[in-house]
């Protein structure tokens, strides 16, 4: 293998504010631990906590890397002591704790997964953070099981179009909402089964309308806020909630009849702050039961654009705007 380098190009949040604040900067390449790996970086996903990290909301953990960045792929370059699951040359996605934008980043061996059978490693970049969160989130929190009904906010997102994917692929019913009548349409030729357009339905009314009266019986919600109540009369008789994020805010005047009414359970989770051994479950888990599915083609994550490495600050006014449907990639 060839001599790697002592410094590496990075992307790097300067001060908090708006995409143009992100830089390249130089940067030590990380030194591996023991069981880590190396990744050369061909591509980097973008996601709204590297957002809401730039703009000073989401603080690194403690031990992360202050550069944004949450799952990459590329080439196995190193290998720490005791790393011998991937061999030198091999193609891998990772989900990392930070660093993804840089041209090297490090990474547990466990939380790394071979890219799928026939994908681009653009394609691969798009994987670990949205199937890291789905799986963990509808399948092992909210316990979605075959036959059952799924409403998921944000469809079009990219957590969304994942959720789409994972819930159809394992025999659930699929509602979604999303904010226009393009993402409804994009969220249906994906796979749900219904898309309500919140901005002009009442996704209760509709979620009513589509169960008999039922309601559902897991719901992945990311907005928070005036959803929380009205995610409670949306759930069907022991439904489950899992909140992931707020966008619509945090601080709630909350009714709580419905929880002890319908015996529902309201949860939530964030993936970034987790041991290395519980994202390492979790990657085993996705290994076992999702990499099929990838490898097979019947699964590829939705891509809705692809931005070079210095255009960084693009990517980010793009995610912003909120038009976009899928995953946003950087290509180095």
């Amino acid at each position: 293998m060839t001599q790697l380098p002592a410094t590496m190009t990075a992307m790097a949040i300067t001060e908090p504010g708006g995409p143009d604040v992100l830089k390249p900067v130089s940067r030590a390449v990380p030194v591996l631990g023991a069981g880590e790996i190396l990744i050369k970086v061909a591509a980097a996903g973008v996601n709204r906590p590297d957002v809401s990290q730039r703009q000073g909301k989401y603080p690194p953990p403690p031990g992360a890397s202050d550069l944004p960045g949450l799952e990459v792929a590329g080439a196995v370059v190193g290998r720490g002591e005791g790393a011998e699951r991937f061999s030198l040359g091999d193609q891998v996605c990772a989900l990392v704790h930070g660093g993804g934008y840089a041209e090297y980043v490090s990474v547990h061996e466990s939380i790394a997964l071979p890219v799928p059978a026939n994908f681009s490693l653009i394609e691969a970049a798009a994987v670990p953070e949205t199937f890291f969160t789905v799986w963990t989130n509808v399948f092992a929190r909210g316990r979605l099981r075959k036959g059952e009904t799924l409403l998921v906010h944000g469809g079009s997102s990219g957590i969304g179009t994942t959720a789409i994917m994972l819930a159809k692929a394992f025999g659930a019913t699929v509602f979604v909402t999303a904010g226009s009548d393009e993402k409804c349409a994009a969220c249906v030729k994906l796979g749900a089964d219904q898309a309500i357009n919140y901005r002009t339905q009442d996704f209760v009314e509709q979620v009513k309308h589509f169960t008999q009266g039922k309601g559902v019986d897991v719901i992945l919600d990311m907005v928070a806020g005036p959803y929380v109540n009205r995610n409670f009369q949306a759930a069907a008789q022991n439904g489950r909630i899992v909140q992931i994020a707020s966008q619509l805010g945090y601080k709630i005047e909350l009714d709580i009849r419905p929880i002890s009414a319908k015996c529902l359970t309201y949860t939530g989770s964030t993936l970034r702050p987790r041991t290395i051994a519980e994202k390492g479950a979790i990657a085993k888990a996705l290994h076992e039961n999702v990499w099929p599915h990838l490898n097979s083609g019947k699964i590829r994550p939705v891509i809705d654009s692809v931005f070079a490495f210095n255009e960084v600050a693009k990517a980010h006014a793009r995610m912003e705007t909120s038009q976009h449907i899928g995953k946003i990639v950087l290509t180095l």
